[in-house]
């Protein structure tokens, strides 16, 4: 039976008013059954598996591990959060902030994180008074679907409207187009192509952008620790997180000493010939990713590439020797495959960066393994991303993770960079309006010069 977009809307509309007044407490307690459905043992088993059966994508294991850790973290963040009444209050100044939902919310949701997103997403919406309906990927519609059925039981449970989650069962790119119109309000986390898709369809948006990450690694690096956390970070869930390093930048001095640590961490080094028997696998006509090299092990994509390298390869390496369209190493690539750059002077690296970031994943994450405060500084001052992560591994801190203090989520915004309307991690704070509540306060009026002060000193007031 075909999906009936217009007759979803009006039942998660109908759910929405039923809890559109729900006190705190209530509405914590729906969040909290929804997480622990979510971070059932059997249940984050069979959807992790899942997810990876039908697409062909990730490790199994690796999605397993991350439905719980991204539930939990949510959850945690937003554990003390004020999402109903009033919120916040300023007596000084007269204020009262009182917390309002937004409605129907489409969530268009990865093959490459179909059931985590979801997680991370339900918890935010369920938190701020939403409902939402899912529109799934093309490759993984059953996941995402099993995964809001799981949602929908655990709300049955309490009492709460089910309808406050949804999820198109046979997704196309009409039925998206078609969810994102008729509801209030969309996120969507996917490639930059789909920006244009999900503004086109008018409503107010948060979405994402590429992750071309680039973590540079100076002399003063712990190098043993950073070849870890960078290979962690790397291969896990076979680099389906646009979050994995897609290349590191290493010092000159230290160059030769970080390959190896690398090669210890499962690294392969690929030779000029090797490079370009990769490189023709990787982008067949030159411009576009093989699809079937996404989230795949290493040694897969080397064997397919008729590479001969040892049975226990993590990763790939190739040297990055242009920046652009001449040389797809040094854009996003979706696949543990890392391209490998050399740096002598930190400023020529930042210079390096930006068109590295201009080409392929401006406006998201960068990464930088120092003590260097000042360069980490700088570093945070030039980069046109959203979150610099220093000395973690990447994928497990720029979304959020239990050695940062950046928020949980699976959806990064990538601000104006990218074309998105935010450059944070998209969570509960993305999904309530605020009504501000103003009473009169004591009256002041400062002069003209009280607030131009400075510069009169400086220029006088000719």
């Amino acid at each position: 039976m075909e999906d009936n977009v217009q007759e979803m809307y009006e039942r998660a509309h109908k759910a929405f008013k039923k809890i559109e007044f729900w006190p705190q407490e209530k509405v914590d307690e729906m969040v909290e059954a929804v997480a622990w459905e979510f971070m059932k043992e059997d249940v984050r088993q069979k959807l992790g598996h899942m997810a990876v059966d039908e697409s062909g994508i990730g490790n199994a294991e690796d999605k397993v591990n991350k439905i719980k850790n991204k539930t939990l973290g949510t959850l945690y963040d937003m554990r003390d959060a004020k999402t109903c009444g009033l919120i916040e209050e300023d007596k000084a100044l007269g204020i009262r902030k009182y917390a309002k939902p937004i409605g129907v919310i489409a969530n268009v949701v990865p093959c490459t994180n179909p059931e985590s997103t979801i997680c991370c997403l339900a918890l935010s919406t369920l938190k701020t008074r939403n409902a939402q309906i899912v529109s799934p990927h093309p490759r993984t519609q059953k996941t995402s679907y099993e995964t809001v059925q799981h949602a929908r039981r655990a709300l049955e449970k309490i009492g709460a409207p089910v309808d406050l989650m949804q999820c198109i069962k046979q997704t196309s790119h009409a039925k998206t187009a078609e969810v994102m119109a008729h509801c209030d309000y969309a996120v969507a986390t996917g490639g930059a192509a789909l920006v244009k898709v999900v503004y086109a369809a008018g409503k107010p948006a948060q979405t994402v952008g590429a992750g071309n990450v680039v973590s540079i690694v100076d002399e003063t690096a712990d190098l043993p620790a950073a070849a870890h956390k960078i290979r962690l970070s790397k291969i896990a869930n076979n680099s389906a997180s646009c979050s994995s390093e897609n290349a590191v930048a290493l010092y000159e001095s230290i160059y030769d000493a970080m390959i190896e640590a690398l090669k210890t961490e499962g690294g392969y080094m690929c030779s000029t010939d090797e490079r370009e028997k990769l490189r023709s696998y990787m982008w067949p006509d030159g411009v576009h990713l093989n699809r079937d090299i996404v989230a795949r092990p290493a040694t897969v994509i080397a064997e397919n590439a008729g590479l001969d390298v040892p049975a226990d390869t993590k990763f790939l390496m190739v040297v990055g020797e242009k920046i652009g369209p001449e040389d797809r190493f040094s854009g996003e690539k979706i696949s543990p495959v890392l391209t490998v750059w050399k740096w002598t002077e930190f400023d020529e690296m930042l210079d390096r960066l930006e068109k590295i970031l201009k080409f392929s994943g401006e406006g998201h994450s960068t990464s930088l393994h120092s003590e260097n405060d000042e360069r980490r500084v700088k570093l945070a001052l030039r980069a046109n991303v959203g979150r610099v992560v220093c000395n973690m591994p990447h994928a497990h801190a720029n979304s959020g993770g239990w050695v940062t203090g950046l928020p949980t989520t699976d959806t990064l915004g990538c601000g104006s960079w990218a074309g998105n309307i935010f450059s944070g991690n998209v969570n509960w704070l993305n999904f309530m309006n605020v009504t501000w509540l103003s009473i009169p306060k004591e009256e002041y009026i400062p002069s003209p010069e009280d607030l131009c002060a400075g510069y009169l000193e400086k220029w006088g007031k000719d």
